[in-house]
């Protein structure tokens, strides 16, 4: 359950590392869960400095910067989730992975595991990037 003022942790390879809610698309109220569209402010960025030791000379600007306002969805929730078949999940932190306007993933890699109501809600790019589908 991700509401707004929420801090959530991003674990794609887009730049941000920490975003801040501001909104959650669609219509269930104020209340985002696994698989929901949010609005989020940039509140941690990686620095030029550090991207540049890792990245080549056409990779050396970061996708997002601090303040930047951008979309992501929610991927894992501290709050459990009941599925279908009676059990529930829960993870150890709340994350998103960033995408744009249409939809489209900004990073190319995603670090970690997601959930699968992300499959399940249209979000089959983002499941087919992910290591490990819980």
């Amino acid at each position: 359950m991700i509401q707004l003022k929420s801090l959530l942790k991003v674990i794609d390879n887009s730049g941000a590392q920490i975003v801040e809610c501001i909104n959650i698309m669609g219509t269930r109220g104020r209340i985002g869960y696994v698989g929901d569209e949010i609005v989020c402010v940039v509140k941690k960025a990686k620095t030029a400095e550090a991207s540049t030791k890792q990245a080549t000379s056409s990779t050396l600007v970061s996708k997002l910067r601090k303040g930047e306002v951008c979309r992501a969805i929610i991927v894992r929730t501290k709050k459990e989730t009941l599925r279908k078949d009676g059990t529930f999940i829960k993870f150890d932190d709340n994350a998103v992975v960033m995408i744009n306007k249409q939809g489209q993933p900004l990073g190319n890699r995603i670090l970690g595991v997601i959930a699968s109501e992300v499959r399940q809600k249209r979000w089959a790019k983002i499941a087919s990037l992910a290591p490990r589908v819980v």
